[in-house]
């Protein structure tokens, strides 16, 4: 007797915990799970924005910057040598832009792929990915993003 009843016990918590996570088959239209992507983060993904390199101020690079979801990525990219070179969202390619813009990290001149977290940056506010030397002041090139 003391089987059956505690067999009993474990189905009727069993069904409570089913019920509990959504495994009810309620045919209730307020029961629905809601969908599991929100409406900012699809808008976020169907806005990527990739861009070739160009070198600006006498200075070699090339690749492609690609903004998508929470990174920015670079593809086949490769640059001029600097002492300090750093990866910026911005609105332009001068240094007021650069200084206006947000520094997403250190990028390897010789590093053909990289990808650099946003980390909550809203990257649809810039159109440009600029590779900056932060110790010489001067713009080695930028992707214009579209």
């Amino acid at each position: 007797m003391r089987k059956i009843g505690f067999v009993g016990v474990a189905l009727v918590a069993l069904s409570f915990t089913l019920t509990a996570c959504g495994g009810s088959d309620n045919s209730d239209s307020t029961s629905k799970a809601a969908p599991t992507m929100s409406a900012s983060k699809a808008a976020m993904q169907s806005a990527d924005k990739t861009g070739m390199f160009a070198g600006l101020n006498g200075k070699k690079v090339t690749g492609a910057a690609k903004v998508s979801g929470s990174a920015v990525t670079l593809s086949g990219f490769s640059s001029d040598e600097g002492p300090d070179l750093h990866v910026y969202l911005t609105n332009g390619t001068d240094e007021a832009a650069v200084s206006a813009g947000k520094q997403l990290g250190a990028v390897k001149f010789d590093g053909k792929s990289q990808m650099f977290a946003l980390n909550g940056v809203d990257a649809s506010m810039y159109k440009d990915v600029v590779i900056h030397c932060d110790k010489a002041k001067a713009v080695f090139g930028a992707a214009k993003l579209s």
